[in-house]
Parts: structure tokens; C-alpha cells; sequence
């Protein structure tokens, strides 16, 4: 049987990338491996007789060692997700690497396969597409290209579906800086000694009790870790809104983003390094739930640990812009869910890349996603000033301290007691098919609109990080039952119920069901019958 080679190579450049673990485990034939932009980077063949594209794309080219012929593997080695396989001294570490490195090539890249007959010439068909494939589709064959920078927003994004703790992030923020000295030729990492604290330099942090707090970071350059300003908006029961704000002294010589920020080397001069910053709030914000507008400022904070060489504090982070996009679809497309952006759709008053204005502004946006209005703009208390007692020229305010009143919040809507009146109009967010392994198992599979729900009810992995609030769900039974989300599994944490619904319903593989929301944080199954 003859196949010609421009054929198949034209067969793998139209297929459409798919996520690794979808490659076929029963077929063989010729792949291609697509990079975190979306581009054909690789392409090879299964030539072994017991080797499937599932063995060979997801199980070793994803998962294999770096530094062999797993190009995913190798690709990726950088940053984060960088291990030295043959250091025994640092293997607790770059295993933690690895894991972070296997999951982020699950979540961000693909692979095309072609299946073949076994009774062509693999290998040979193999050579012939490869001698014919532009260069760009071959850029990772035989190592033609250098590995990727981390690709950082996406590691983060990675990292937020794991929900990794503490003990994670210091270990993958070691590997990063090993990573950097390998780079640089050094042998191993340079000895890191925290600075001594002084308490005194910084501004004594506002007494609670608070329901949430928002933090904003601002830095001098790319290093994630070379935080030079410190905003933390505190928010109380009565949902008034305190901030605290002070620079900090990164200690670089190397500034980038003066012109953005507006905060420079003699903005800081006597400005309180890291540590004693974190000495402050680690403390003070322990416990309680801390917002972020993305994923750089917690990244930034672990960053800066490593640099420092302190543990990571163990915060109960949360993203505003997971808020933002459930109570704001409609920015979706159309200038989406930055605080620029929301600022304009709000009506928000803010000095935009002012840590303590973009944390106070982070809070709003919470807040306002709550139900709440933001009332009247109130004279704020006057600011306290600390001059810094090393400097008597720096003439910049270093921290300062101000209160802003905003609405009260209105009574919770109440988690209804028995079924949803059907005279209520339902807005579907999502369908998703029933697989035998959600009836065996007792879930529902709600990946491909789980950004949909409000990010307050969506919780960790396990029930020790169960979500601040949670949602109430109409099966159809008696009862309404109310649960959190598995933000990993991406599914309803509670799950008993499910087999009723099923069996209420008669749900078999390939069933349909839709997920309407008939109120702040009610939602409606249905069972879907396609005729």
C-alpha cells in the first residue's frame, strides 16, 4: 500500500489540535506536537509495534524526562517547571517541577495524530513527511530550537487550577531560581539571607476584624519578585473599606516600570525591604480571604519570598477576575475584565497602578459582585504620613493610611427550602454529555462553562478548602440541595445525590443535561432529550 508523503503531511497540517489525553490508545501512525501558542512544532512517528499515540504523546512526551527525546518534556524545562533530573540533592523540588510541568502541558498544549494501517512502512512514511514539512513545523526535531521562556500567565493560570499551597509554591519558586543560576553558569543557587526586621519603618497595620481583604503589588521590572510598592485594601463587616499602603525597597538596580508606576530608586530610598513588609502582614492577613486581580500579585509575593529567602505565607488567595467574569459576562470579547476595563464599565474612581488604589479598587469590584452599591464618596480620614528615619531627605510618601465608606450590604437572598418555582425564567450557562464514567462515579462534568459560576462559591481540591459561599441546585427531587464547586475536578462537590438524579431521570451515556440559573446563586438540571 502506498500512501504519498505530501498527502499525509497536508492530513497533519488541516487535523485539528487536540488536548494530549485524547490521543487514540489502540492506533498507531504518524503525530505532531503543537507549543502553548498553537503553533506544529514537532513531528514523529510510533514506530514501536507496542507503542499507541497515547503512550507516546501524553505518557512520554508530556511526562518523560527532560533532556531525552520528550520534547514537551524538554521544551518546558525552564523556570518553574525546571528540574535538574540528575540532582538528588534537589529531587523533593524539581518532582514538584515536573508535576507543574506535566499539568501545564495538559492545560495549554495539543497534538494531531494520523493513524496508519500496520502494514505500511511507519518510519519511512515518518522521514519522507519530515523531509517535506517546513521548518517551522519541524523547529523542535532533533533540538532545533531552544526551550521556551516560562510562559508565566499560563503557569499561573495552571497553578490556580491545582490550587497549590504554600509549600508548593516555595518549592517551584526555588526551582525557578535554580533555573536562573544554571543559566547564568553557576553551579548551584546562591546562598539567600533574609534582612534583618525593623518593624518600626513600617506603618502599624489597620485592627480588624475584616471580612476580606484585596492586595496589589507593583514592580521595578520583570522580576516578579522586585515589588517596590504594597497595597492592601481591608474590608469590614460594614463593607467600608480601609487601605494600607507602603513602598518597599527591592534592592535592584535594574528599574523598567518607573514609567507605568511612576515609582523610582529615590521613590525608595529607606523604604522598608521585603521582609519587614511581610512581617507585617503575614500575621495580619492570615486566616482571612485575599484577593488578587489575576494571578500576578500572589506569584509576585512568592517571588519575592525566594528572593528573600522566606517561606511562603499561607493566604487564602482568591481572583477578582474570576468575580468579575461571572457577575460581567457581557465584557467577555469586549474590553474584558482588567481593571482598566472595569473602571470605565463600574464607574470606578482610581489612580490605576497605585498598589493601594488598584487593591481598593479590586475590593470594589468584589463587592459591587456581591449586590452591593458603592455609596457617596465620604471625606476620607486624613492621611497618616511616615517619613522613613533613615532618610531625612526622602521627601515621598512611604505609607499611608486612608478609609473610604461605602454601601451596606443588603439581607443574602435565601437559600430556597424546596423546589425552584417554575414560573421563574432560567438562563442557561452550559450543557454538558453524560459519560458512563459520571454515572458510575456520581458527577457531572461542568468544564466547559465553570467560569460561569460566581468564583466565591468555587473551593480547592479537598473539603478542608471548601468555598466562602455555595449554590443551591434543583434536581428535580424533593430537595434542593446546596454545595460548593470542586474548582479542580470542576464539577459539585456534594455528589450524593447525583445517582437519584440520575435514576430520577433515566440518564444513560451520551444523555444531555443543562445547567440554567434562575437566580443569584440558584441554578436549575434539566435532562436534554435529543430526538
Amino acid at each position: 500500500m502506498t500512501i504519498p508523503a505530501d498527502d499525509l503531511l497536508s492530513a497533519l497540517l488541516e487535523a485539528s489540535p487536540l488536548p494530549t489525553v485524547q490521543a487514540p490508545r489502540n492506533a498507531r501512525g504518524l503525530y505532531g506536537l503543537v507549543d502553548h501558542n498553537g503553533d506544529l512544532r514537532y513531528i514523529g512517528s510510533t514506530r514501536s509495534t507496542d507503542q499507541s499515540f497515547y503512550e507516546r504523546i501524553h505518557q512520554r512526551h508530556r511526562t518523560g524526562s527532560e533532556g531525552m527525546s520528550h520534547y514537551f518534556s524538554q521544551m518546558y524545562n525552564v523556570g518553574r517547571m525546571w528540574r535538574d533530573r540528575k540532582d538528588p540533592m534537589t529531587k523533593a523540588d524539581g518532582d514538584l517541577a515536573k508535576a507543574l510541568r506535566n499539568e501545564f502541558v495538559l492545560d495549554h498544549c495539543r497534538a494531531v495524530w494520523l493513524p496508519l494501517p500496520e502494514t505500511v512502512d511507519i518510519a519511512q512514511l515518518e522521514a519522507e513527511v519530515i523531509q517535506r514539512a517546513p521548518d517551522h513545523v519541524k523547529a523542535w526535531n532533533r533540538r532545533g530550537m531552544k526551550a521556551y521562556d516560562e510562559p508565566v500567565d499560563k503557569v499561573d493560570s495552571t497553578l490556580c487550577r491545582l490550587g497549590w499551597g504554600a509549600r508548593e509554591f516555595a518549592a517551584i519558586e526555588r526551582q525557578r531560581l535554580r533555573f536562573l543560576a544554571a543559566m547564568a553558569g553557576t553551579v548551584t543557587v546562591p546562598v539567600l539571607k533574609p534582612v534583618s526586621i525593623s518593624p518600626a519603618r513600617v506603618a502599624s497595620f489597620p485592627k480588624g476584624p475584616f471580612r476580606f481583604f484585596a492586595l496589589d503589588v507593583e514592580t521595578a521590572n520583570n522580576d516578579r519578585g522586585s515589588i517596590c510598592q504594597i497595597g492592601v485594601a481591608c474590608v469590614r463587616p460594614d463593607n467600608s473599606i480601609e487601605t494600607w499602603t507602603t513602598f518597599v525597597d527591592p534592592k535592584v538596580d535594574h528599574w523598567v516600570f518607573t514609567y507605568l508606576h511612576g515609582t523610582s530608586v529615590r521613590t525608595v530610598r529607606g523604604a522598608p525591604a521585603f521582609a519587614e513588609v511581610l512581617h507585617i502582614l503575614e500575621d495580619s492577613l492570615a486566616g482571612g480571604t485575599v484577593y488578587q486581580h489575576s494571578g500576578f500579585d500572589r506569584s509576585a509575593i512568592a517571588a519575592a519570598c525566594g528572593n528573600s529567602g522566606l517561606p511562603v505565607p499561607q493566604w487564602n488567595w482568591r481572583d477578582s477576575v474570576h468575580v468579575a467574569r461571572a457577575a460581567w459576562p457581557e465584557l467577555r470579547g469586549n474590553g474584558g475584565h482588567g481593571l482598566a476595563s472595569l473602571k470605565q464599565h463600574l464607574g470606578l474612581v482610581f489612580e490605576h497602578h497605585h498598589a493601594g488604589e488598584d487593591a481598593r479598587a479590586a475590593a470594589e469590584v468584589v463587592l459591587r459582585a456581591e449586590g452591593m452599591q458603592v455609596g457617596p464618596m465620604q471625606v476620607p480620614a486624613p492621611i497618616r504620613r511616615n517619613r522613613p528615619v533613615d532618610d531625612e531627605d526622602f521627601a515621598v510618601i512611604e505609607d499611608e493610611v486612608d478609609v473610604i465608606a461605602v454601601g451596606s450590604k443588603p439581607a443574602a437572598t435565601p437559600i430556597p427550602s424546596g423546589p425552584i418555582p417554575q414560573s421563574v425564567v432560567p438562563r442557561r450557562i452550559g450543557t454538558t454529555e453524560i459519560t458512563q464514567g459520571n454515572i458510575d462515579n456520581n458527577h457531572i462534568y461542568l468544564r466547559s462553562f465553570f467560569d460561569r459560576f460566581p468564583a466565591d462559591a468555587v473551593g480547592g481540591s479537598n473539603r478542608s478548602s471548601t468555598a466562602l459561599r455555595e449554590v443551591s441546585v434543583d434536581w428535580g427531587g424533593s430537595e434542593v440541595v446546596t454545595t460548593d464547586l470542586d474548582g479542580a475536578k470542576r464539577f459539585f462537590r456534594k455528589r450524593g445525590w447525583i445517582r437519584e438524579f440520575f435514576a430520577l431521570h433515566r440518564v444513560t451515556a451520551g444523555d444531555v443535561v443543562a445547567v440554567e440559573e434562575v437566580g443569584p446563586y440558584q441554578y436549575r438540571l434539566t435532562v436534554v432529550r435529543l430526538t
